[in-house]
């Protein structure tokens, strides 16, 4: 434990270094010159400070007022990079030679822990700073079993996102065994859906929330018969209604989750396919009733199956594909949804680049 000492005169400074001395593991550091010490503590933790009351360049309750004010700076400054070697104040015990009352009551008002009259009683002086002591490192055992649960919650915090994702993961392969239109589709339109995201700005949370539910948004596809899941044509109208309830479908097998990813991935999967101008399914939603999340994605997933090859169709240029979304803009689509992907065309193309399908030529 570092003890720092301030008095102005010399005799006293000795006599409570030596009395310190004879405390187990204790370092001590004096100081005649306020200013000096106020200079060093601002630099350096310390774990107690005797301080004296009356000294000719800095008395001990603006000593104090002082140093919080440093502390209190330098925590600010701190809190903008994650907290930093920010400190708080250490414990003080003042010594004063007054017997005025007020001026002992302003000590403890103004941040002293403790206060001694001088001249000093030697076993009173070792039991206060002893105590002091004690209590100092009891706070900083809890600091430390504080700070020790916080990095394990932070552990388990992070196996459970894991766990989560991996979850995803699973799922959306059991989906690719069964789908030919997933593999890098659900690559792309989770990226271009973080991208639209972060245009809208949306916390960076919620974009990693996004790009980790959206690959999920055609999960109820494994409840659709192969002779119309594989199909190489166009549905017929009885076939696309059995096709429209893989929305409800992948909303009933996510929504039992307590896992908040999954949660989300859940909302994603029913809403998807409406259309802000209320005319899409299942539920006929319209304009800022559908989920923010479910208007990202439709956006994403019609602009990347335009763009890509299915058995039904070619794939679509890429002009072409834009002027859909500007066509569709605010009857299919949120405009404010397809503003912001179209804000972001470069990073829009190199998604594309990097998430390519093994057999794609890509249209003019």
């Amino acid at each position: 434990m570092k003890v720092v000492i301030v008095d102005d005169t010399h005799i006293n400074l000795v006599l409570m270094s030596r009395l310190m001395e004879k405390l187990p593991g204790v370092e001590t550091v004096a100081f005649q010159s306020a200013r000096e010490a106020l200079a060093w503590c601002c630099a350096h933790p310390c774990d107690l400070l005797v301080l004296d009351y009356l000294m000719p360049d800095l008395n001990g309750l603006d000593f104090i007022a002082a140093l919080d004010d440093a502390l209190g700076d330098a925590l600010g400054d701190a809190l903008g990079d994650a907290l930093g070697d920010a400190r708080e104040r250490p414990p003080v015990l003042m010594v004063t030679a007054s017997q005025d009352v007020e001026i002992r009551h302003r000590a403890l008002e103004n941040g002293a822990n403790d206060f001694l009259i001088k001249p000093i009683d030697k076993v009173e002086f070792l039991a206060r700073t002893r105590n002091m002591l004690e209590l100092r490192r009891a706070t900083l055992a809890l600091q430390s079993r504080a700070s020790w649960l916080a990095s394990e919650v932070g552990k388990a915090t992070a196996e459970l996102r894991a766990r989560e994702q991996e979850t995803i993961l699973l799922l959306c392969r059991a989906s690719e065994f069964r789908d030919p239109e997933t593999g890098a589709h659900i690559q792309r339109m989770a990226h271009y859906s973080c991208l639209i995201a972060a245009e809208l700005g949306l916390s960076s949370q919620e974009q990693e929330c996004i790009l980790n539910a959206a690959p999920m948004h055609d999960i109820g596809k494994v409840g659709t018969p192969d002779h119309i899941l594989l199909k190489p044509g166009r549905l017929t109208p009885d076939e696309m209604v059995i096709m429209r309830q893989h929305a409800a479908i992948g909303y009933n097998i996510l929504k039992a989750s307590e896992a908040g990813m999954l949660q989300l991935a859940a909302v994603i999967a029913h809403t998807h396919h409406e259309r802000f101008d209320g005319e899409g399914y299942p539920n006929g939603l319209a304009g800022e009733a559908i989920p923010l999340e479910g208007r990202i994605v439709a956006v994403a997933d019609v602009f990347d199956a335009l763009t890509s090859v299915r058995p039904y169709k070619k794939a679509w240029t890429l002009d072409a594909a834009r002027t859909y979304l500007v066509d569709n803009s605010g009857s299919h689509f949120d405009p404010r949804c397809v503003d912001a992907l179209l804000r972001r065309w470069p990073a829009v193309l190199e998604i594309r680049a990097r998430f390519r399908d093994a057999d794609r030529q890509d249209a003019a």
